[in-house]
């Protein structure tokens, strides 16, 4: 464990040395340094996201930006230059209380079920709040809004209905294209592109309700370390960054799965930890990949109801509780994860999950039915 203060930048210098010394950044020097393999400074790296945003720099721009950047790697300077500027151009919902988010960066390649949207169910119905940030699936059959869209679930919530939902309900939702509109500038080359870019990793640092807590899957191991750091840097009160050994972006029920888990105490000073977690050691057994797959947006909808309903049992309910569990607890909802998955597998037992689904979508339509 280390120890380090919350207050700034803990983990990085914010060094702007290159683009400072001639004050002239181009697209040409951008380039050139992520083909020589070398780290944007701060200024550059605003100086892009900014450009790509306004809707300044062309498609063939942008892709080449994008791909030469994960191909060189991202820093988590980059990461927070960019997260500082797209913060600038989101639009904010405010919150009356502290919510967890849990999300995974996709492009995993697993077409799992919706690990993530299933267990955030779980965590409103053992008493968390959750605000969760999402889209449609990019590289798989169904992402976040897709699930919940086949739900019943108006995903195109303004900011005041996903508070209430918050509030009401337990868990609300960010459709990302609603809430970072500057993003459909970028948007078409993502599509066009079909790879994880650094938007996959930037999404859970962007949340609209600027969410203190978080429990984020990535699906590349070399950022669960970034990701956490930059999370912390940008003002965190605790996130747990996992990367599951078989390659998911969640806790995994077919391995181990490496975690950083970074919390603010009330001392001021981060408690950085790195450990692996084995579902074993909470008295889960191990599964096949082939027992988490999923499907259509219908079809995973209507296994989460199963679920929800006490009709499906085994690695499908297994997985949901275990990473609502770790969401309980980094949310300081609950003592320990052990804990945590108690809370989560009492949430369906008694029935509350899916109360908090019904009055999810209930509250979401409401919108629609009254015309505020």
């Amino acid at each position: 464990m280390r120890l380090r203060s919350c207050i700034g930048s803990y983990f990085f210098v914010m060094e702007t040395t290159d683009s400072s010394a001639s004050g002239i950044v181009t697209w040409q020097t951008i380039l050139s340094k992520l083909s020589d393999r070398k780290d944007l400074d701060k200024t550059e790296a605003q100086w892009a996201m900014e450009d790509m945003l306004a809707g300044r720099t062309s498609h063939t721009i942008m892709a080449a930006f994008l791909l030469g950047l994960r191909a060189k790697g991202e820093s988590p300077l980059e990461m927070s230059s960019f997260a500082t500027v797209m913060s600038r151009y989101k639009t904010e919902v405010v919150l009356g209380a502290a919510a967890v988010d849990t999300c995974g960066t996709g492009g995993d390649k697993r077409h799992t079920v919706n690990v993530s949207t299933g267990s955030a169910i779980l965590v409103a119905g053992a008493g968390g709040k959750v605000c969760k940030h999402g889209g449609r699936a990019s590289s798989s059959k169904s992402g976040s809004a897709d699930i919940l869209e086949a739900l019943g679930v108006d995903i195109d919530m303004s900011p005041e209905v996903v508070a209430r939902c918050v509030e009401s309900a337990g868990i609300g939702f960010c459709f990302a294209p609603r809430y970072h509109p500057a993003m459909a500038h970028v948007a078409p080359v993502r599509r066009e592109l079909k790879v994880p870019t650094v938007f996959n990793f930037l999404g859970p640092l962007v949340n609209p309700a600027n969410t203190p807590y978080q429990l984020v899957g990535v699906s590349d191991p070399k950022m669960v370390d970034a990701v956490a750091q930059v999370l912390s840097s940008l003002g965190s009160k605790g996130s747990m960054v996992v990367f599951g050994a078989d390659g998911l972006d969640e806790i995994s029920l077919t391995s181990v799965s490496y975690v950083t888990e970074i919390v603010c105490n009330e001392g001021g000073f981060a408690e950085e930890k790195r450990y692996q977690l084995d579902p074993r050691d909470f008295g889960f057994k191990l599964c096949q990949i082939e027992d988490l797959v999923g499907g259509t947006p219908n079809e995973n909808a209507a296994e989460l109801i199963d679920v929800l309903e006490g009709r499906l049992q085994g690695p499908k309910l297994d997985i949901l509780v275990l990473n609502a569990g770790a969401a309980l607890y980094i949310s300081k909802q609950s003592e320990s994860i052990a804990d945590g998955i108690e809370m989560a597998y009492e949430s369906v037992r008694s029935g509350a999950a899916l109360n908090a689904l019904n009055d999810l979508v209930s509250i979401s339509n409401e919108e629609v039915k009254t015309g505020t």
